[in-house]
């Protein structure tokens, strides 16, 4: 591989790597990681790292040997995990005269718009007096319903947050295969390929691995989301020397997902990246081509039907009529108010209503088209 990268990396390491399989922390792989950064910020690379492994680094010193299912003890494990996480990254930046940053980060931070541009600003600031950002999920205080679910996620969306010029994910793969190579002798690494490459969808599966939510799938959903802001996605082992230098050197070996549409304004980011859809509505096909095409608002003729019961300035997705979501936006109406001017003209919504709030169901400027 000979792409030359750009200078500011979101880095996210998996808890594979990280915690030696389960094992405690693998403080010999770590050390060597913050060797790499120190000298990648030698070169003038601004770097954020997404690190796993808290709840695993927790399980090892309460001697625990299966990961906790019910939700406040694998908070506990992550909390006490977390201790051990920052203190093993910190020790070895120091050696470099580098400090890190710890940020916790749940989705209600990224939902609310100006928590959202907060944890924008206080990102760049770090960036800005050379720290290193280290990023992981507030185990300790998320829901199932606000979590974001794997790290991978988690890290395409940081790297939509700061506006990244590539996503690094490490992970014990060499990168994404045309097949399984635990199952296929000629299976052979993609290199190279677009975010929408059909191949993606065939060949990244659930992930295998006891202590990961991710697997080649979560990648692959996080390469997707990291596009919106431009960023392009390299995914490679952990596991071989120097692999941060081989990338900044254009030597590495792992895949590389380029992302296949124009970034999103920020704004249009921030809704794009909601987790928390409140509910849908399904559009004809002459509204989808409109939407899909960009530019437009969204105008109540164009609907067929509402799910959910979301109320005014809610985030809703809008699917096709295959029920493919191909946007989501802040709506205007309520599902009752919605339900009531689906299929009507704009001139139609105040007769129907007894009042118009605004002449469209989503406006343009709040519509992000996936």
């Amino acid at each position: 591989m000979s792409t030359q990268p750009s200078k500011r990396w979101v880095v996210k390491i998996g808890s594979s790597l990280i915690t030696n399989d389960g094992q405690g922390l693998n403080l010999t792989a770590i050390k060597a990681w913050m060797r790499e950064f120190a000298e990648l910020r030698k070169q003038g690379y601004e770097l954020i790292l997404v690190s796993s492994g808290a709840v695993a680094e927790g399980m090892a010193r309460l001697g625990w040997t299966q990961r906790p299912r019910t939700l406040h003890e694998l908070q506990a494990a992550a909390a006490i995990g977390q201790m051990g996480l920052v203190q093993a990254y910190e020790k070895y930046l120091q050696e470099h005269d580098l400090h890190s940053a710890q940020v916790l980060l749940t989705h209600e931070d990224l939902r609310d718009r100006q928590r959202y541009i907060n944890a924008r600003s206080t990102l760049t600031t770090l960036l800005e007096l050379g720290v290193i950002p280290v990023v992981n999920e507030n185990d300790t205080v998320a829901t199932d319903e606000i979590r974001f679910g794997d790290n991978d996620n988690l890290a395409a969306l940081v790297a939509n947050l700061i506006s990244a010029d590539q996503l690094i994910i490490l992970t014990d793969q060499t990168g994404i295969f045309d097949k399984n190579p635990n199952e296929f002798k000629d299976a052979k690494l993609i290199e190279s390929c677009s975010a929408n490459d059909r191949i993606l969808d065939i060949v990244a599966g659930p992930s295998h691995h006891a202590l990961g939510r991710g697997g080649m799938l979560t990648k692959v959903s996080a390469a997707r989301r990291a596009e919106r802001s431009g960023t392009s996605t390299i995914i490679l082992s952990g596991k071989q020397t120097n692999a941060l230098l081989s990338v900044a050197a254009g030597t590495y070996t792992g895949t590389t997902i380029q992302p296949a549409i124009e970034p999103l304004t920020a704004r249009k980011q921030w809704i794009a990246n909601q987790l928390k859809v409140i509910g849908s509505i399904q559009l004809d096909a002459g509204a989808s081509n409109v939407i899909r095409s960009g530019g437009a608002s969204l105008l109540p003729i164009g609907v067929t039907s509402v799910t959910g019961m979301f109320k005014r300035g809610d985030l809703v997705a809008c699917t096709d009529d295959q029920g493919n979501e191909i946007a989501r936006g802040l709506i205007n109406y309520n599902a009752d108010e919605t339900s009531k001017i689906l299929g009507k003209s704009t001139a139609d919504i105040e007769p129907t209503l007894g009042y118009i709030d605004e002449p469209e169901l989503i406006n343009r400027d709040n519509l992000a088209v996936l």
